[in-house]
């Protein structure tokens, strides 16, 4: 222990001895930010939702309440408390799974609005479990060897530091990759003249989609790049401020790109978009176009039409239904 650089310690073991009190303060202030944010959406959420279903309503919730809280308290604990560290990064760690696979999901159950390609979404979906064993594990188990079982062992530090860059980097890739889709799905819908485009507001939600999609992608290159710059406790400490950001704004814009499909000619309703099982999303079918067919008329079949008897004109056979009876 006594042969590990100060520095290697500073965000990964104890207290963060070298920061100022000001950089310090600031920290605190990113955290109370976050929570902030998320108490914002457990308000706004279950008000906004007329049904209180769905995987977008509940990964919406849980990523901020079991995600971004628990990662900033446990963070606050960790770095500016006396806290035993087991409990520390046991907290943390959940929020930090939770936080981040939960935006990446976010993200996901909205995906099938601006993409039907069924494939591609099964894609994503296997990319996002992937990621969870690949990068979430590896993390957690040298984390808890830093900080718990060879606390400030030069190995398991230098393991956690190389660990902890591998892994933004794959959760950066991976939602950048679905704000790219977004981006340019949403991009196709406007070149085509889409049946959305019909909304007198539907051009200002789609480049709002593209605005904030953008805006993530820039987000998590900061974070990428704190981390490289080696300014971990200012990263880690963002990152909660940041993901519960892109929370409130994915919440802002998703929920309008709801009521804007809604609107379409092929009309998604709010409530079975949030009951669809995942990657089941197919456009409505439509409709055949009976003024094209010359014939159509021609090809009726005789029990259509009614003859009154001694002749008269042909009535077409209606269906009537009141009071829940056919007349």
């Amino acid at each position: 222990m006594s042969n590990v650089p100060q520095d290697l310690l500073d965000g990964i073991s104890g207290a963060l001895a070298k920061e100022g009190n000001t950089l310090q303060m600031i920290l605190i202030a990113f955290i109370g930010l976050s929570c902030y944010n998320v108490a914002e959406l457990v308000i706004l959420v279950p008000v906004t939702f007329r049904r209180w279903r769905g995987l977008y309503f509940w990964t919406l919730l849980i990523s901020g309440v079991l995600g971004v809280v628990p990662y900033s308290i446990g963070f606050l604990m960790k770095f500016f408390t006396q806290t035993d560290s087991v409990l520390s990064v046991t907290v943390l760690t959940i929020g930090w799974w939770t936080m981040v696979t939960g935006q990446s999901v976010v993200l996901y159950s909205r995906l099938h609005l601006v993409l039907r390609d069924e494939r591609m979404l099964r894609r994503v979906l296997k990319l996002i479990i992937a990621n969870v064993l690949l990068l979430h594990v590896p993390t957690t188990i040298l984390t808890y060897g830093a900080n718990i079982v060879h606390s400030g062992e030069v190995a398991w530090v230098n393991g956690y530091n190389a660990m902890e860059k591998i892994q933004l980097t794959g959760f950066t890739f991976q939602e950048s990759l679905l704000s790219t889709l977004y981006v340019i799905e949403t991009v196709k819908l406007l070149r085509l003249g889409a049946d959305v485009s019909s909304r007198p507001d539907a051009q200002s939600i789609m480049y709002q989609l593209i605005g904030i999609n953008c805006a993530i992608i820039a987000m998590d290159l900061l974070l990428l790049s704190l981390e490289y710059a080696d300014f971990y406790a200012v990263q880690i400490t963002l990152k909660g401020f940041i993901y519960s950001l892109k929370l409130k704004l994915e919440f802002a814009v998703l929920g309008r790109l709801v009521d804007l499909i809604q609107g379409s000619r092929h009309p998604v309703s709010l409530a079975i978009a949030d009951t669809l099982p995942l990657c089941s999303m197919q456009r409505p079918p439509e409709a055949p176009d009976r003024s094209e067919d010359a014939s159509y008329e021609q090809q009726a079949e005789p029990k259509d039409f009614l003859v009154p008897p001694g002749g008269g004109r042909v009535v077409q056979r209606r269906m009537f239904v009141e009071s829940g009876r056919a007349a």
